[in-house]
């Protein structure tokens, strides 16, 4: 029996699917469902479900983002999405990342169980392949993603969790991530940004270099300065002489 989660922050989308869908005659089972991207995220790493069926335009998520996620780190679990949002280019985004299908609402029945029919044929006639090329585009969406939220928001207290949650990815798979296509760990990725940016406002006589850690994110100066001195061979004085 395959295993069935539903996303979407219209509960009436949801349990007219639950209820009218002829689940049954292509051997799944709704598992569970879910009305906002966080919480559908957690429900599939609880349940592994082998086939979703997904909205990408709820209130507060980046539907991309978060499909890119759950490609990313599931890549043999079946998706269609189901969607109100008719752009083109979104569209094709999503096909890109690796959708089963891409059907707009409301959705008629038969296009949706064409898509089930799709799913089940795919799960049943390959064995898990553990990435494909569809995965790969998602994992470079959300390494590209993850970078671009730690140079937002470096000079905050910023922690793998917070970085993965705006992923809509594990810590563990993001960590992964950040290995294979940095080849480095999320801490040497966070503070390459940190020093880069440091490096800039060292540029600024008016800035003392003990402000200067502070700024970038760093609450320990003697950390700071390790961190500069580590990265790129002189200490921050000496960087600003330099100049």
């Amino acid at each position: 029996m395959y295993r069935v989660v539903l996303i979407d922050d219209e509960a009436r989308i949801v349990e007219g699917l639950t209820k009218v869908v002829r689940w049954q005659d292509f051997s799944c089972q709704v598992v569970g469902s879910a009305g906002d991207a966080v919480s559908g995220a957690a429900l599939i790493r609880e349940t592994k479900p082998h086939i979703l069926f997904t909205d990408i335009r709820m209130p507060g998520d980046d539907g991309l983002t978060m499909l890119a996620g759950l490609r990313s780190e599931f890549p043999d679990m079946q998706v269609v999405v189901l969607t109100g949002y008719r752009e083109f280019n979104y569209a094709q985004e999503a096909i890109r990342l690796g959708v089963t299908r891409f059907l707009l609402k409301p959705s008629k029945l038969d296009e949706i169980h064409d898509a089930l029919r799709v799913a089940t044929e795919r799960l049943g006639a390959q064995p898990a392949s553990g990435e494909n090329r569809e995965s790969r585009y998602a994992q470079s969406h959300i390494v590209n993603h993850a970078i671009a939220y730690m140079e937002a928001h470096f000079a905050e207290k910023l922690t793998l969790q917070e970085v993965a949650d705006s992923c809509y990815v594990s810590q563990w798979h993001l960590s992964k991530l950040l290995n294979k296509e940095t080849e480095g760990t999320f801490y040497d990725t966070l503070n390459e940004i940190r020093i880069r940016e440091a490096k800039r406002l060292l540029a600024d006589p008016k800035l003392r270099v003990g402000d200067i850690g502070a700024l970038v994110g760093y609450q320990d100066s003697a950390h700071f300065a390790r961190v500069f001195k580590k990265l790129t061979g002189m200490s921050a004085n000496e960087y600003r002489n330099s100049l």
